[in-house]
């Protein structure tokens, strides 16, 4: 079956209008703005005067990013090149659909607040990725080697090598998405700079906190500046070092087998009733996590698409000019450098406790990646010589002539945007994530392991769905040769 994309955002448009009618979207604040004010206040005036403490957290931020997107990277190349073998990929598709943060929220009880927390945290779900796109890499390298000779030797001097370049690139890609992964590891108590950034907030010193997020962006924008690869073995060696020195408290004897026990469902260990168990994890629980979960997912997919439209002509210099569409660049960087937890955050301090903050933060951060990819897209795009200019040609040559590369950019952004969904409600906003973050805290970690189950469950049937449709479409091979150039956003 063939789909035109007008299908497919018709479809979408009820499932967003369904959601809306479904969402709670109220600021609960008396007064959003004076709190709005506040806060531009301190991004104006950013307050540096702990040096000392934003220093630790950023060298911490980047020490937890390196540790755990090395571990990441080794495991995933020596699992890709048996990555085909069904066990191997979805011991890969189960750790890598288990977000960073939920990551750390297990292995808390295991090993408390060490540095071994956060570097599995990134580590472990980045294998699963670095595994996945590894074997493609491999599988699509060129093979030198002559007919006949062995697999090991066809891997190592043949596949191998004609990957590494497109490897390389993959790995600086994910070291930007670590070292995001490692601020948000502040909101579970790791000493980095979201842990900060929370602290701030907490005490309304609006300043200091503008200070983290503009440290933050310091340390992202310019990564591919900094991130010299002959430097490579000297900043992990560093960062092992400085992981090494982080002072923790210790974790009692027996942790690992009292986490073990206590994964075991209730009704096993106690000998309970599995009716009530299942009732109260799945119907009490999962049921209401899960729609809002949906809810806030496709009213934040809705918003992405949205700011696409509008905003990726602004980074074209044909419609926008030269000086705009470097303004226009400059504020999609900064958007979707900043994490969708990390927004969602500041957010939640604006308009209080709803949905809003997590579809904004999400629509936000999401649609600027999409505006980016489909920016740069339209410089692609052959024109006339008297081609239209301005808003006239976005409007009526550039998006209709994008239209199938951009539902089909939503739909492949629509998984993560689910995945996003669900952990924001580490917040506090009423998503999976909630009721896995009550759980944890409530030490019933049979119930953390069910509610994970749902959330891996849906975000692999999110991405079944959206395989399927873009395939209708016909976008999948532009999607992967847009995943591998400079547009490594949406890998």
């Amino acid at each position: 079956m063939t789909l035109r994309a007008r299908d497919v955002c018709a479809g979408f448009a009820v499932l967003t209008a369904v959601a809306f009618v479904l969402a709670d979207l109220s600021a609960v604040r008396p007064d959003p703005w004076l709190t709005l004010a506040a806060m531009g206040r301190g991004l104006l005036s950013p307050d540096f005067s702990d040096p000392g403490g934003l220093a630790r957290a950023t060298g911490l931020t980047l020490a937890f990013a390196f540790c755990g997107v090395a571990f990441g990277a080794v495991a995933g190349l020596i699992l890709a090149p048996v990555y085909h073998r069904a066990p191997v990929r979805w011991l890969c598709v189960s750790v890598r659909a288990v977000h960073e943060l939920f990551w750390a929220l297990l292995l808390l009880n295991v090993t408390g607040l060490s540095p071994l927390t956060g570097v599995l945290a990134i580590g472990l779900p980045y294998a699963g990725i670095f595994a996945k796109v590894f074997a493609e890499y491999m599988e699509e390298a060129p093979d030198p080697v002559p007919p006949g000779v062995g697999g090991a030797v066809a891997l190592l001097w043949g596949r191998l090598p004609g990957s590494l370049p497109q490897m390389r690139t993959y790995t600086l890609y994910r070291l930007e998405c670590g070292l995001r992964s490692s601020a948000v590891l502040g909101f579970v108590g790791l000493p980095t700079l979201g842990f900060q950034l929370e602290t701030y907030f907490r005490q309304a010193e609006y300043g200091a906190a503008a200070a983290c997020l503009l440290i933050f962006l310091a340390l992202i924008l310019p990564m591919r500046r900094w991130m010299i690869w002959r430097l490579a073995p000297l900043y992990l060696g560093a960062s092992i070092i400085a992981l090494t020195l982080l002072r923790h408290p210790p974790m009692g004897d027996g942790a690992l087998w009292r986490f073990l026990w206590d994964v075991v469902p209730a009704p096993v260990r106690t000998g309970g009733d599995w009716t009530g168990w299942l009732e109260r994890v799945f119907v009490d629980q999962a049921l209401p996590g899960a729609i809002a979960t949906l809810v806030v997912a496709q009213l934040a997919l809705a918003g992405a698409a949205l700011l696409a439209v509008v905003a990726f002509p602004m980074i074209v210099p044909r419609v926008a000019g030269r000086a705009g569409s470097w303004v226009g660049h400059g504020v999609l960087v900064v958007l979707r450098s900043l994490p969708e937890y990390m927004l969602a955050f500041v957010f939640l301090q604006v308009f209080g406790l709803s949905l809003l903050p997590a579809v904004l933060a999400l629509a936000l951060h999401n649609g600027a990646i999409i505006a980016h990819l489909m920016g740069r897209q339209a410089a692609d795009v052959p024109l006339r010589a008297d081609a239209a200019r301005g808003l006239t040609l976005a409007g009526w040559e550039l998006f209709p002539r994008l239209s199938g590369n951009f539902v089909a950019l939503c739909l492949y952004r629509w998984e993560i945007i689910v995945r996003e969904s669900a952990i924001v409600g580490l917040l506090g906003i009423a998503t999976l994530g909630f009721h896995i973050q009550t759980n944890v805290a409530e030490l019933r970690l049979d119930r953390v392991l069910a509610l994970l189950a749902v959330t891996i469950a849906i975000t692999l049937a999110i991405d079944a769905v959206s395989r399927r449709l873009r395939a209708a479409m016909g976008g999948g091979a532009v999607l992967r040769v847009e995943g591998r150039r400079g547009g490594q956003a949406t890998a």
